[in-house]
Parts: C-alpha cells; sequence; structure tokens
C-alpha cells in the first residue's frame, strides 16, 4: 500500500484555454493589425507632409511651411484649375517637391497677354492680384494637351512655374498629391488650402 504525502507538490496543474479566450485573443490581435494598417493607409495617403521651399506661394502660403498631401484624390479625378499641387519638376526623383496653383488643365489654351493669364479666351482676373510682368512660353498660346497641366505660383512675379522652359508643362504622371491643409505659421493650428 502506499502512502499518500501530505506536503507541497512542485507540480502545477496544467491550465487550459478555453474556446472563448482563443476567440478574443484573435479578436484582439485582429483589431491591433486593422489598427496599424489603417494608421499606414491615412499617413501615407493623406498625411504625407512636405515643407515649402521659397516664396512662389505667398500669400497663400510661406517659405518653411509645413504642408500635408492627398496622394489618393487623384487616382480618382484629375486635378483641376485652382487646386494647389504637389510635384517633381519634370518628374525628376531627386529634386525636392514644388508646390504650384493649377490655372490649366488638358485643353486649355494658356497666353498671357498685357500681364494678365488668358485661359481658352477669357482673362483670368481674379487669378493674381498682381499684373504678370514675366510671360515665359506664354508670352505665344501654349496648348495642353492629355496629361498636362499649366501650374503657376500665387506669387506670379517670383515663381519659377510652366512659364520657364525649365519645368514648362506638368504631367500628371509627376503630380504626387493634392495639397490640402498646412501648419499656420507662428501659431498652433492646421489650416485649409484656398
Amino acid at each position: 500500500m502506499r502512502r499518500r504525502r501530505n506536503g507541497l507538490s512542485f507540480y502545477q496543474r496544467k491550465k487550459k484555454m478555453s474556446q472563448e479566450h482563443i476567440t478574443e485573443a484573435i479578436s484582439w490581435i485582429f483589431v491591433v493589425v486593422l489598427a496599424v494598417v489603417l494608421a499606414f493607409f491615412f499617413v501615407y495617403t493623406l498625411g504625407m507632409k512636405t515643407t515649402v521651399i521659397g516664396s512662389s506661394m505667398e500669400e497663400s502660403l510661406h517659405n518653411g511651411q509645413i504642408i500635408y498631401m492627398n496622394r489618393l484624390v487623384y487616382s480618382f479625378v484629375a486635378p483641376s484649375r485652382g487646386d494647389v499641387v504637389v510635384f517633381k519638376p519634370n518628374g525628376n526623383e531627386n529634386a525636392h517637391y514644388s508646390i504650384k496653383r493649377v490655372v490649366g488643365v488638358p485643353g486649355d489654351r494658356i497666353v498671357i497677354e498685357d500681364g494678365q493669364l488668358v485661359v481658352n479666351g477669357e482673362v483670368q482676373e481674379d487669378m493674381f492680384e498682381d499684373k504678370i510682368a514675366e510671360a515665359g512660353i506664354a508670352d505665344s498660346e501654349v496648348v495642353l494637351g492629355d496629361d498636362e497641366f499649366f501650374v503657376m505660383g500665387d506669387n506670379v512675379n517670383n515663381s519659377e512655374d510652366s512659364r520657364s522652359a525649365n519645368l514648362g508643362k506638368v504631367m500628371r504622371g509627376h503630380i504626387i498629391g493634392k495639397a490640402w491643409l498646412h501648419m499656420a505659421m507662428g501659431e498652433e493650428g492646421i489650416g485649409k488650402i484656398k
């Protein structure tokens, strides 16, 4: 006959995982993975940021100002006149991002006459406050082909833009996204780009 020992046992009883615990663990893993994927998606598509370089977009945007761009919107619709776009000049991957306003879309005829922008025969009086001093390549009519855009800085007399032969027309494939939010200069807060 064996004698039963009364005392401490160093063996612990194994706990069994219930189906309920396994389901809860899987649901938490799913939620965490989904949150990471959504965060990456929003940061990459809506929250990518860049910095304004130069004064070509003043009064709208200022040198050193941080802007956020929407990389997703132009996957569904083409840039339209008045949009502020972020692009790589001539598609050069080594160049810094350039930020300008779209003034001409595919099919438009652009010319600068008497210091004013003329699109499809209509003077764009409210587009710029200042009279345009240099017409550049737009001193004679520029016709935009498929996927070509004409961009200009809001500070027209201090901007290298589509009027310059170095930059010229911007191809849709070179446009990274639409500038949509900016960090306010000298104060806390975010503002929408107009």
